[in-house]
């Protein structure tokens, strides 16, 4: 029988009327917002399953839009999302999906631009209880729960880049829990996604894109 802890049972604090479909909806967006640098100027969140059913009446789009602005779960600002993001001049859009229904039913993929012209999609999906997963960046599926310290290099698909990426590592004193590589083809683009105990040292990402294979770190702290 699975362990069910009272924190499961009471849920997060939040604010909104669902852990499902408004604390996990700010989280998604809260870890999301951490994989492009800032600032974020434009945003579309596409919407499956419930969501897409009842993100309006739920506080779901109001909870995805203040996630994405580093609003956390129990902030009282995600009320006034909307109102927040026009002032600063954010241009948001939510879009419900009803076609592709093979998909986790509390589901949103976020389109990010930010100011420089870089875009990054990423979607996340909430388990409940306020607790979410990451299952795909950029067209690629992915697994991690930004429970954890986390490092995401984006790197081409070749021999001795996660040999780098270890020593590197491993000569920071980086304690590895959880590591794996997720690829979209052999030899294409590839996400090596490592999780740690610890926080990651300050400027680890500098000798992680010492290698002509990375293309990108990204370094997300819980």
């Amino acid at each position: 029988m699975a362990f069910i802890s009272v924190f499961d049972v009471l849920g997060p604090n939040m604010i909104g009327p669902s852990s499902s479909h408004t604390a996990g909806a700010a989280a998604i967006s809260f870890l999301a917002r951490k994989m492009i640098a800032p600032p974020i100027v434009k945003v579309e969140f596409t919407l499956y399953g419930s969501f897409a059913k009842t993100y309006q009446g739920h506080g779901t789009d109001r909870a995805l839009l203040g996630g994405l602005m580093g609003f956390e779960t129990d902030d009282t600002r995600i009320r006034s999302s909307f109102q927040i993001a026009q002032d600063r001049g954010l241009d948001y859009r939510f879009t419900p999906c009803t076609t592709e229904t093979e998909v986790h039913p509390n589901t949103v993929d976020i389109r990010m631009e930010n100011a420089a012209g870089q875009t990054m999609v990423v979607r996340g999906e909430s388990l409940g209880g306020g607790k979410v997963r990451i299952v795909r960046i950029n067209g690629v599926e992915v697994d991690f729960t930004g429970a954890y310290s986390t490092v995401i290099v984006v790197q081409q698909d070749k021999p001795g880049v996660v040999a780098h990426i270890t020593k590197v590592l491993s000569d920071n004193g980086v304690n590895i829990a959880f590591m794996r590589l997720f690829r979209e083809a052999k030899g294409h683009t590839a996400y090596t996604i490592v999780e740690s105990d610890g926080r990651l040292p300050e400027g680890v990402d500098v000798p992680l894109r010492n290698n002509p294979n990375v293309q990108d770190v990204m370094l997300l702290e819980p």
